[in-house]
């Protein structure tokens, strides 16, 4: 991404203020879930807000844009205060898979919407937005339903292994769960192994299905 900058400026902003919104859409959706399973933390930390401010990693975004992988920052939630103490984790992680998919399908329907008026053309700023915005938020969704911590999907996998005899196994999952993604994602990076093509190739599918070929 990085290239794009000194290649295209003017497109770099574009998918860069994509990333900023889907980031920022994301971790507002973990925090109003929270809020409203009777969790106040992330409201009293200012975190219950679409400002962008409050959920921008700055070193995070850094990362994303030189290197291709990045995070938000994330909110904060007290499981105790969850109205569902079992599920009340599981459905605040999956807010946030949730509520990319809802806005790259509005980000699709925008696009399309635009683009049968004859309104804008396909090279437009705004279509390139919502373009980016559809391929972003998908591969955002796809990315946190991996069942590995720190990432969304792993609540549900520990909530089934919250049993006893599962103890050690929940705990080196959530003591190393971090270190094993950095590690696959460094050794991709290096070896060129491709460990998350597979996740490329159904956000390409699931980017065509939406969009009809007509961006990608």
């Amino acid at each position: 991404m990085l290239n794009l900058l000194f290649d295209q400026p003017a497109l770099f902003f574009v998918v860069l203020l994509a990333i900023i919104f889907a980031l920022s859409f994301h971790e507002f959706a973990h925090a109003f879930i929270g809020y409203k399973l009777g969790d106040t933390t992330a409201q009293r930390l200012g975190r219950l807000t679409l400002n962008p401010l409050a959920h921008i990693d700055w070193l995070g975004l850094l990362m994303l844009v030189t290197v291709g992988f990045g995070w938000g920052r994330p909110v904060p939630f007290n499981p105790h205060n969850l109205k569902y103490k079992a599920w009340g984790p599981v459905l605040v992680a999956f807010a946030g898979p949730v509520s990319n998919l809802v806005l790259a399908l509005v980000s699709a329907g925008l696009f399309w919407a635009f683009a049968l008026s004859g309104l804008l053309s396909s090279g437009n700023a705004l279509m390139m937005f919502f373009g980016f915005s559809v391929v972003i938020n998908l591969a955002l969704m796809f990315f946190n339903l991996i069942p590995l911590p720190p990432l969304d999907g792993s609540k549900l996998l520990l909530l089934a292994l919250d049993k006893p005899k599962f103890a050690q196994a929940r705990f080196w999952l959530e003591t190393r769960g971090f270190w094993i993604l950095i590690g696959v994602l460094v050794v991709d990076s290096f070896t060129g192994i491709n460990a998350f093509g597979w996740l490329f190739a159904l956000v390409t599918r699931a980017a065509n299905g939406l969009l009809g070929g007509a961006f990608l």
